[in-house]
């Protein structure tokens, strides 16, 4: 039991950390080109998860070209997709706005997996994925008087959630398995060549952009990509997979709560309307996937 409760410690720290990337992007929404951002945070994380291989003695996976194929492609739409849309809407609406969105993850991963693997949907991941729209709704159709607020910046969060739901689909698509921390090197180094790739159509950087973008850079680079690989993987393997999954919960709460304390967002009660559907969707979601692997493990 106390191993359980050590590792969801870190799975909470985790998600804090993947909360915490909502600020890091709407500090540097407002100083850095997107792409130019990711493939900056991309180079200062892609050494360290090198060091890491080597302290760790982790070795590199052998892959066919599909395999190859499928990381590059995971690269491209969880690693530069997902991070360059969450900075480009950043810099239309506000982070309170974009956590309520980003929570809506698990489920969108679920609804991805129903349109392209063809699963048959349960009827409480109907339930969830209605109560999460209707979250996703209370702040996307409601005018916000701060100015902080756009459909368009609302949307381009969206897609980087389908983003992130694309590389989960693509990751259960894998031939063979990898580990956690060679994936995440590959992924790291994948999206540093296409992030670059595509910086080099943006606008010449003025000087160095902002001190505070900078900051923010390295701070997602650091602690997000870096210390959250680190922090989830010491907690899933303390735990079930299925209640790790409800830790996804934490990531939104935690957006939530630093864009009030570090950049001074007022919460409105539309905000607290979407998280509140959001986390009972997602907790719902968890909560079922949990009953039924105790279900079935109960009929082996």
């Amino acid at each position: 039991m106390a191993e359980k409760l050590v590792g969801y410690v870190y799975l909470t720290l985790a998600m804090a950390t993947v909360g915490s990337t909502v600020i890091a992007s709407k500090l540097i929404a407002h100083g850095l080109p997107p792409f130019s951002a990711t493939a900056l945070r991309f180079a200062i994380a892609l050494p360290l998860f090198l060091v890491l291989m080597l302290m760790t003695r982790t070795a590199w996976p052998r892959l066919d070209r599909h395999a190859w194929a499928l990381l590059a492609l995971q690269a491209g739409a969880g690693s530069v997709g997902y991070t360059t849309l969450l900075i480009s809407g950043l810099g239309y609406t506000s982070a309170a706005n974009a956590c309520v969105v980003i929570g809506t993850l698990p489920v969108v991963s679920a609804c991805t997996a129903i349109v392209v693997l063809g699963e048959r949907p349960q009827p409480m991941l109907v339930a969830a994925i209605l109560v999460a729209t209707a979250g996703v709704a209370a702040i996307s159709f409601t005018p916000d008087a701060s100015g902080e607020h756009s459909l368009f910046g609302d949307a381009l969060i969206l897609a980087a959630v389908f983003c992130e739901g694309i590389f989960i689909l693509l990751n259960k698509r894998l031939p063979v398995q990898i580990p956690p921390l060679a994936q995440s090197t590959l992924m790291t180094g994948f999206g540093l060549v296409l992030a670059t790739a595509a910086a080099t159509l943006e606008a010449p950087l003025q000087g160095m952009g902002s001190s505070a973008a900078l900051a923010g850079v390295v701070y997602y680079a650091l602690v997000p990509t870096v210390g959250g690989f680190l922090l989830w993987y010491l907690g899933a393997a303390r735990v079930t997979g299925a209640e790790a999954s409800l830790f996804t919960a934490v990531a939104p709460v935690s957006a939530v709560l630093l864009a009030a304390l570090v950049l001074g967002e007022a919460v409105n009660p539309n905000q607290i309307v979407g998280i509140g559907c959001v986390l009972f969707a997602v907790l719902s979601l968890g909560l079922s996937q949990a009953g039924v692997l105790r279900l079935r493990r109960s009929r082996a």
